[in-house]
């Protein structure tokens, strides 16, 4: 059975991508089965540059398909920040909570209408031998006054999906599934992991 490799450290993240592509004939690894692999640097200045950066750092250090993702939140008012500082917007290291409080201080006391954003999703599919190629999801939204709900992880207790009025917290996993920046990515890449594996 065909193998890919998650370039991810972010185990809920690669739990979310595990779920999305379960029914595909491949066999799908983290790099917990490769503790040594050091993941680049994200320095890039955008989603795609730095999926395609850490998938190609994985594939040849492994010698296996890789697939990495880089996503965010960007938000108007801010002038799309954090944008690809989203997992350390309050610094490195900064836990989901840390990151939620600061964004929410910058938008202190503006209204709903000034608080659109949107979640954005590059993902990268590194072939040995091959050209990496990359898709792209967004999903548009709003910044909550607070946090709310439980589930998710991120900036998924601020971000409200407007069509459900819930914040993606709040949303059971297959609903936010089926519209977020990351489901919407994932059902592009799968069509390229079908065609390059």
């Amino acid at each position: 059975m065909k193998k890919l490799v998650l370039a991810t450290n972010n185990l809920n993240k690669a739990f979310e991508i595990k779920e999305l592509l379960e029914d595909l004939d491949i066999t799908i690894l983290t790099l917990q089965e490769y503790p040594t692999i050091k993941m680049p640097e994200e320095d890039r200045p955008d989603f795609a540059g730095n999926a395609i950066k850490k998938a190609e750092a994985v594939s040849a250090a492994t010698g296996l398909p890789a697939m990495a993702d880089d996503s965010g939140l960007e938000v108007d008012a801010l002038a799309g920040r954090p944008g690809v500082r989203s997992a350390r917007y309050a610094g490195e290291g900064s836990s989901d909570r840390e990151n939620n409080d600061l964004l929410l201080k910058e938008l202190a006391g503006l209204p709903p209408e000034k608080r659109t954003a949107r979640f954005r999703c590059a993902i990268a599919v590194a072939v040995p031998g091959k050209q990496t190629a990359f898709v792209e999801g967004t999903c548009p939204g709003r910044i909550a006054q607070k946090p709310v709900g439980e589930g998710g992880f991120g900036y998924d207790p601020v971000f409200i999906y407007e069509p459900e009025g819930l914040t993606f917290a709040r949303m059971s996993r297959a609903a936010k599934n089926r519209v977020s920046h990351r489901g919407i990515a994932l059902r592009k890449a799968r069509r390229l992991i079908e065609e390059l594996l």
